[in-house]
């Protein structure tokens, strides 16, 4: 590991707005924020925001900005990305927003039934061959449903025609309700404030002439989320920082 990299982890583990608790000291490790993020980490009782995969915390920290009234918690592993959203909120004086370093598929130990009224989902890898690990797919709302207030909703925001599909089936086969579907977010002529937040790679997306497409959806509870039976044609560009495509033409 580079200097930097170690510097970076350094001022993490110093950082008051940053807690780290990933897999593999979940079994041996207490952790006493689980349904004490508001009193404990804000001191407010405000609605609990997170962003999963949040990379560089670029959204997370954007979307503190705008919503002072919220709190937002920025969830990534790689704690070298984490490290410019957190500085960056320490430097504003942020203290609206902190920053969890942990694995995602163990969100639901982390926090409380209820405890979160939004999810964001910004630019996931859409896991093409892999629905296991996909964001949207039934295994990940099923976490999500464990944490989430009664009417939560889910934002997702993706570069990825597959994502967006596969995500749009999956919420019709749960019959989940879907509060807004833009097909091409920046070429609608009003786009609401919260959706013209950009991070850097989505501004890499739009100079390549790739659409940004939005999804928001309720959550209600079921006994179990299906899968959508169906082939969804896989993207054929290769996204930022990602593993090159799958050579076949449809997945599920």
């Amino acid at each position: 590991m580079g200097k930097g990299k170690l510097k970076k982890f350094a001022d993490m583990a110093s950082y008051p707005n940053v807690i780290e608790h990933p897999y593999s000291v979940i079994d041996d490790v207490e952790f006493p924020l689980q349904g004490n993020w508001r009193r404990d980490f804000f001191k407010n009782d405000n609605p609990i925001v997170l962003e999963l995969g949040c990379g560089r915390g670029e959204y997370t920290v954007a979307l503190a900005r705008r919503f002072p009234g919220k709190n937002f918690i920025g969830v990534d592993i790689k704690g070298a990305r984490m490290w410019t959203g957190a500085t960056e909120a320490m430097e504003a004086g942020l203290t609206n927003v902190g920053f969890l370093r942990t694995n995602i598929e163990i969100i639901d130990r982390l926090f409380a039934a209820g405890e979160v009224s939004e999810i964001w989902l910004t630019f996931p890898d859409p896991q093409m061959k892999k629905y296991t690990k996909r964001l949207t797919s039934s295994l990940f709302l099923a976490r999500y449903r464990n944490i989430l207030a009664e009417d939560a909703i889910v934002h997702l925001k993706t570069d990825s025609n597959f994502m967006f599909t596969y995500t749009r089936y999956i919420t019709e086969v749960n019959a989940l309700p879907v509060v807004e579907c833009i097909e091409d977010v920046h070429g609608q002529e009003v786009v609401s404030d919260v959706l013209q937040i950009r991070t850097y790679y989505e501004s890499q997306w739009l100079s390549r002439g790739i659409t940004i497409k939005y999804i928001a959806f309720n959550l209600p509870a079921k006994e179990q989320y299906e899968e959508p039976d169906v082939e969804i044609e896989l993207d054929e560009y290769r996204s930022y920082g990602r593993s090159k495509r799958s050579c076949l033409e449809t997945s599920k």
